[in-house]
Parts: C-alpha cells; sequence; structure tokens
C-alpha cells in the first residue's frame, strides 16, 4: 500500500531517531556561530557536543574520536528558537476540537508539537492550556517536539478573558460541576482569592513551572470587554502569593494601563501584551523592572475574525496599539520576550518563523533573533526551581544545553531564512539529539 506524503515523513523521521540517538558526541566543524547574545556571526568555528550539552567551542580544531563529524561548510549555528507565549494544546485545534473529543485534540496537538520542532523552535513557553500530558510524552521520547515550559490552565474569572463558557452554563455554583473547558484544563474560572489558591495549586500539582492569569478583557473571548479590569486586587495577591511558595511567577494577560498597573502593584513580574498601554504604564514597567511578553501579531489573525462580530470589533480595537507597545518598549528600555500567541489556526502555526521575521519593523534582525533565543531563555529561568529543564538554554557556548540549527546562509543579514525552515534549517538538534539533517551525503 502507498503511503501518505505524512506518513512517509513520520517513518523517516523515525529512522532518522533511531540512527542519531545512538551518538553521544556531535562535532560541527566550520561553522560561523550566532551565540544568541551579539550582534555578529563568529569567525569559522568547532562546536563539540557531548550528551546534550555543549562541551568546547574553539577557532581551531577539536580532538573528537568517535564523533559524528557534521561539515558546515561555512554555515550559520545557532541555538534552537523559543516561542515565549504559545499555547501547544490550542495552536492548531479548532474551538470545538480543543473543548471537545480529548483524545482526538490531543494527538492533533502532538502532530503539531512535531511540527513546531521541525519549524527550529526547541523550546515554548505555553502559557494556557491542558499541556501537561503532551510535555511529559515529548521528554519521555515519546513524540518529537518542543521542551514546554506549561503554566496549566489560563486562570480567569466569570465573564473575564479566558471564559469561554456560554451564557447557558450560568449560573455558576460554588462547588457545582465543572464545565468541559475547566474539564479539559483549558482555563478555570475563580471568583474569590479562595478559588484562586485552590486553582493555583492545582496547576502546580500537575506541574505548572508558572502561572498565567487574565487581568483584564481580551479579543477572543466573546463576554470579556477590553476596558474591564477582571481581577481584584486581592485574588491578584492570592495568586502571587501561591507562585511564590513554589519558588516561581505569575504572568498577566492585560492590555489596558489599569489591568497593567493592577497587576504589577499585585507583584505579577511578567505583563502578557500590554498592547493599549500608556506613557505612564510603560515607565511603571521599566522601573519595576516587570518583563513585558509582546507579540507581532499578524494581520490576518485580525481578519480572520468575522466582520460585525464582538471579537473583530475588539481586534480593530487592539491592532493599531502594537506598534505603539513596541515603540514604549524600546523607548524606556523594557525587557521584551518574543512570542506569536497563536490559537485555532493551522494556517498560522505554520507561520510561527515569519511572525518572528516581522519584527524587523522594529528591531534588527540581529535584535530579533537575540530576543527569540538567548533573552527569552532568561524569561524562562524565572520559574527559578521550577524550571523542568535545569541549563542553559538560548545561547550558544560552553556547558549550554545543545540545542542547536544548522542554517543554510546568514539569518542576521536575511531574517527571512527563519520564515523558510524546510529550506533553511539543515539540520535541528534538540537536547543534544539531531531530530532532521538534509545536508547533503
Amino acid at each position: 500500500m502507498l503511503r501518505s506524503g505524512r506518513e512517509a515523513f513520520a517513518a523517516a523521521l523515525l529512522l532518522a531517531l533511531c540512527a542519531t540517538a545512538s551518538a553521544d558526541d556531535v562535532l560541527f566543524e566550520n561553522v560561523r556561530i550566532f551565540d544568541g547574545k551579539g550582534d555578529a556571526l563568529s569567525a569559522p568555528s568547532n562546536v563539540l557536543v557531548q550528551g546534550n550539552v555543549i562541551a568546547e567551542i574553539s577557532t581551531s580544531s577539536i580532538e573528537a574520536e568517535g564523533a559524528e563529524r557534521i561539515a558546515g561548510d561555512g554555515r550559520t549555528l545557532m541555538p534552537g528558537l523559543i516561542d515565549a507565549h504559545w499555547h501547544a494544546m490550542l495552536a492548531a485545534s479548532t474551538p470545538a476540537e480543543a473543548m471537545g473529543d480529548v483524545s482526538f485534540a490531543s494527538i492533533l496537538a502532538g502532530d503539531e508539537a512535531t511540527d513546531t520542532l521541525m519549524r527550529g523552535f526547541t523550546t515554548v513557553r505555553d502559557v494556557g492550556g491542558p499541556a501537561f500530558g503532551l510535555k511529559r510524552a515529548i521528554d519521555r521520547g515519546i513524540i518529537p517536539g518542543p521542551r514546554i515550559y506549561p503554566s496549566g490552565a489560563m486562570i480567569t474569572v466569570t465573564s473575564g478573558h479566558g471564559d469561554f463558557r456560554q451564557l447557558t452554563d450560568l449560573p455558576r455554583r460554588t462547588g457545582g460541576l465543572l464545565t468541559p473547558m475547566e474539564t479539559i484544563g483549558a482555563a478555570m474560572v475563580v471568583d474569590s482569592p479562595d478559588e484562586v489558591r485552590l486553582r493555583v495549586r492545582e496547576q502546580f500539582m500537575q506541574g505548572a513551572v508558572l502561572i498565567k492569569l487574565t487581568a483584564g478583557g481580551g479579543v477572543s473571548s466573546p463576554f470579556s470587554p477590553l476596558d474591564v479590569t477582571t481581577f481584584t486586587e486581592p485574588e491578584l495577591r492570592a495568586a502571587v502569593e501561591i507562585a511564590e511558595n513554589w519558588g516561581t511567577y505569575v504572568a498577566a494577560h492585560a492590555f489596558t494601563p489599569d489591568a497593567i498597573r493592577k497587576a504589577i502593584a499585585a507583584g505579577v513580574k511578567c505583563i502578557e501584551h500590554g498592547f493599549l498601554m500608556d506613557e505612564a504604564s510603560a515607565r511603571l514597567i521599566a522601573e519595576k523592572d516587570i518583563w513585558l511578553s509582546l507579540q507581532p501579531l499578524p494581520e490576518l489573525m485580525r481578519t480572520g475574525l468575522r466582520e460585525g462580530s464582538v471579537e473583530r470589533a475588539k481586534a480593530d480595537e487592539v491592532w493599531p496599539g502594537i506598534g505603539r507597545t513596541y515603540e514604549l518598549a524600546k523607548k524606556y528600555k523594557i525587557k521584551t520576550a518574543w512570542g506569536t500567541d497563536v490559537l485555532f489556526s493551522r494556517a498560522l502555526a505554520k507561520q510561527q518563523g515569519a511572525i518572528l521575521a516581522s519584527l524587523v519593523r522594529w528591531y534588527t534582525p540581529a535584535e530579533a533573533l537575540v530576543m527569540a533565543t538567548g533573552t527569552n531563555a532568561e524569561l524562562l529561568a524565572l520559574s527559578g526551581q521550577r524550571n523542568p529543564y535545569p541549563g542553559k538554554l538560548g545561547v550558544i557556548e560552553e556547558g549550554a544545553l545543545a540545542d542547536l540549527l544548522l542554517v543554510e546562509g546568514n539569518p542576521l543579514e536575511n531574517i527571512g531564512l527563519v520564515a523558510d525552515p524546510a529550506n533553511s534549517f539543515k539540520i535541528i538538534m534538540k537536547d543534544g539529539l539531531i531530530y532532521k539533517n538534509t545536508l547533503p551525503q
């Protein structure tokens, strides 16, 4: 029986995994290194990977008997890419699929996780969704995929962003049955500090490394107006208190100045989006040394919403603020992470690298790539002892974890290379294992 193209690819990938998983040492020879920190490539260099760690970097030859040797031929070696705002369980499914058959949604998410890795994204920070099982399957080597830093279910309030219940689910009775959205772990509704503590602790029990809550309204939630500040300060503080007890932090979805100010006052360490911020809130973020996790949302995300819908009207209000927020982030030298925030669209998920490349509207290619590697890795490290992958990510230096891309060309001159991973990324390595190798044999 003839296989489909996807089945053939899966079989070839399995063979590649079997062929490379046994090689402990890999030596990249004659590569130019983008290290995830600077703005230039290195001189021709050699890089030795032992196990899952970069063991040696040298412009001289490296003795590595028995190592698999890879002829770089002057290509660029760079760290694996990091998406700091991803939804691994929700990116490729429709809302009905995500909230419906859990087994189908999980298989779909697993397939998308492999595609994510094949786009060169070796790590994602998952900020909302039931990604714990997917992470476990990837970490155990059952399926190929990126490292996942999961937050678990989005913590929201009644009619807050992330509350995707229908009006027929009301009234909500405290202690009553959970809705499907809550049962699968996509989002949890809380309406008091005590409920916040309960649901946050449940996320940590399942393996969360940070907590994501929605401090203000959002585009995709039909019953959550943008101007409404949803959590009370005691509720916000309850989440921060538990996260601090667990040695990690809270990230807050917040668009407006009021939502941003209240989240920071409660102790939140990272603001997600901030698209409607003003000068005062930008200065506050900078003064308090808060992270801003920002996304250059593509126009297709807005135009894909139905004209005349509540969601489209809110998107029309938010989109003009994206550029202004980037300008404020640069003006006040805010610690800025990069992510995509793709939801419910496999077509947009495939544009992950292109969304990164679009940062050149505000940054140089080097600045954009540093943001998606070394800078994003600094944000990941904020999870402290909850960090599921101890070691240094996002950089090429001795002792760092070996998540590496061998690129055909120089992405510091042509960032568009990351938008074409099938042709540009000749080798994709994660944790010292080669998952893709299309170099001429």
